[in-house]
């Protein structure tokens, strides 16, 4: 409990820095503490600081986790999104970061609507177009756009993205600069409001937020590493 909290104070602390260097609120910023792996215990700690916004992208795994947790809290799904998971997924989570293809997101809303409920959540982008990762290029979400947009059970919130791994967080802050680009762009050219931007995690949050970031998804520097026994 006194690890969790240290690493969630100095977190919070790093986030509000980052956020007035560029001028920003930081109560624009929101934190998704990144629980997937961890057991329901290291959330219920963390829910004693006053956190309350997790993810989680394992459907299985987060419907044995939740109902372990105390309740109140927001869950995300954060990961890659199977089709045939979707009826399963859509009960536990309140957001999607991780909606990456027209074909998820046309399951998404026809699922949504049999069950009568609106589906919020985020559009993933490959914006460094590495082949192992899902999302929807620039050049094709500007085309499929209009049409995601329309789609009655589906809440198009904002925009998410991963950056590649490197060690030097700064090589992280042209790919946040140009989702936040596009981001722009989707809204004057649509007229849609996008007001999310989901990207930065543990190694390079600071530098996302000082680029526009407003939910930062950070796992490792809260909980520790992963438990070795988890599957990928």
């Amino acid at each position: 409990m006194d690890n969790i909290a240290a690493h969630l104070s100095a977190i919070r602390d790093k986030i509000s820095a980052s956020a007035r260097r560029a001028g920003r609120d930081p109560s624009a910023v929101r934190l998704v503490a990144v629980s997937k792996t961890h057991p329901a215990g290291a959330v219920v700690d963390a829910a004693a600081t006053g956190q309350t916004v997790f993810g989680e992208s394992r459907v299985q795994e987060a419907r044995d986790k939740i109902p372990a947790c105390p309740p109140g809290l927001e869950w995300h799904f954060i990961g890659h999104l199977q089709k045939n998971k979707v009826r399963q997924a859509l009960p536990l989570f309140s957001f999607f970061h991780s909606i990456d293809s027209t074909a998820l997101a046309e399951a998404m809303n026809r699922i949504a609507g049999e069950t009568g409920k609106k589906v919020e959540g985020l559009l993933e982008v490959n914006v460094s177009g590495e082949e192992t990762k899902h999302g929807f290029t620039p050049d094709q979400l500007r085309a499929e756009f209009p049409a995601l947009g329309r789609l009655p059970h589906l809440c198009i919130r904002g925009l998410m993205t991963m950056a590649p791994y490197s060690d030097n967080p700064e090589d992280a802050r042209p790919v946040f600069r140009a989702l936040r680009e596009l981001r722009d762009e989707l809204q004057s050219a649509h007229g849609h409001p996008l007001p999310e931007l989901s990207m930065g995690m543990s190694g390079d949050f600071e530098p996302a937020v000082e680029e526009g970031a407003t939910l930062v998804r950070v796992g490792s520097s809260i909980f520790g590493a992963r438990p070795s026994n988890n599957e990928k």
